[in-house]
């Protein structure tokens, strides 16, 4: 039997509580927040933690307050940011999909995202801002073109995925042929956009993100009942007075825009979103969405992903993408064995 608390509130009102997930939730938070602090002091001119901590709370010198504040801290929270809502969206994605092979990777999203910013930069020369634009256009496209395709008489999370790899791979091969098209300057912008990487985020790129996340993560959290309903089955979930078509589109809407957002912030970060969420359901052994976990999750894997980049690798910077890559494929690869010897695929 799990551990779990029960917390009572005058009024009747009570809140069941997962000792462990909870537990797990305190651990990834602060595991973010440490390899953040160790981010931060990390570059050309290093700086201790404790002076990063002071620095953060006004009491750092002004050569560390501008290093800090001006140049490395801005990264950081846009990878804490990009990470969480990479994490909050696969989990989104499995849950509704009951797939754990269904994330944006899979489904295509980051490539429609892609799409968007490639029409931008080899088309129109656009700049970093419409790149940006263009990048959250593609993705919104993409999830509606998956949805609409995937409708009949309901959306059924086996043909979402089917549907999804479809058109992910329809979308690549657009994106091949616009790189073909391109002169070699925008076509050199253009893979390093695709790469996926933290490199010069900015103020700019904070504020929307924090926007986007301020408004939807608690929109979602508080779909997580109805949520956890529908992993029984539609049926079931019906009988209980969930709204399961209604409850599914709006949060695949918000799982769209989770990603779509990450994904013009700091370009198509791969298997984030496919791993954070599974990752944090082997931590927190519930057979629930663990939207909480996934969040935080995703927050410090895509932060200790941009820290290895940046000092594994000696002097050899890579973008936060490839070492993503990297090992989220090693993970898809143990998970598709996993789930073969299971019997389920």
């Amino acid at each position: 039997m799990r551990n779990h608390r029960v917390l009572r509130a005058p009024g009747g009102l009570s809140l069941r509580l997962d000792v462990r997930a909870v537990t797990v939730v305190v651990l990834l938070l602060l595991a973010a927040l440490a390899a953040s602090v160790v981010l931060i002091g990390t570059g050309d001119f290093p700086i201790p933690a404790g002076d990063v901590v002071r620095t953060l709370l006004g009491d750092g010198n002004p050569g560390q307050e501008f290093i800090v504040n001006e140049l490395r801290l801005p990264r950081v929270l846009v990878g804490l940011l990009v990470g969480a809502s990479l994490g909050l969206g696969g989990a989104l994605f499995q849950a509704v999909t009951r797939n754990p092979l269904g994330s944006p990777d899979v489904l295509g999203l980051g490539q429609g995202a892609t799409a968007g910013a490639l029409v931008m930069i080899v088309l129109f020369s656009g700049s970093a801002a419409q790149v940006t634009v263009g990048a959250l256009v593609g993705g919104l496209a993409t999830g509606l073109a998956i949805y609409l395709l995937a409708w009949k008489r309901g959306v059924h999370g086996y043909r979402l995925v089917l549907v999804g790899i479809g058109v992910s791979a329809i979308v690549t091969a657009v994106n091949g042929y616009l790189l073909t098209v391109s002169d070699i300057v925008d076509a050199a912008r253009a893979l390093v956009w695709m790469t996926g990487s933290l490199n010069g985020r900015d103020w700019e790129q904070v504020w929307p993100l924090l926007g986007v996340c301020a408004v939807l993560v608690p929109l979602v959290l508080a779909g997580g009942r109805g949520l956890r309903m529908m992993e029984m089955g539609d049926d079931v979930a019906n009988a209980l007075g969930v709204r399961v078509e209604r409850v599914r589109a709006l949060l695949m809407v918000a799982a769209v825009l989770l990603v779509a957002t990450a994904t013009a912030a700091a370009g198509p970060v791969g298997f984030v979103s496919l791993t954070a969420p599974q990752l944090a359901r082997r931590l927190t052994r519930s057979p629930g969405p663990n939207l909480p976990a996934s969040l935080c999750m995703g927050a410090a894997l895509l932060v200790t992903a941009d820290w290895a980049s940046q000092r594994a690798f000696g002097a050899d910077q890579l973008p936060v993408g490839v070492v993503t890559g990297v090992l989220g494929g090693a993970y898809l690869l143990w998970l598709l064995v996993a789930e073969r010897r299971a019997g389920r695929i």
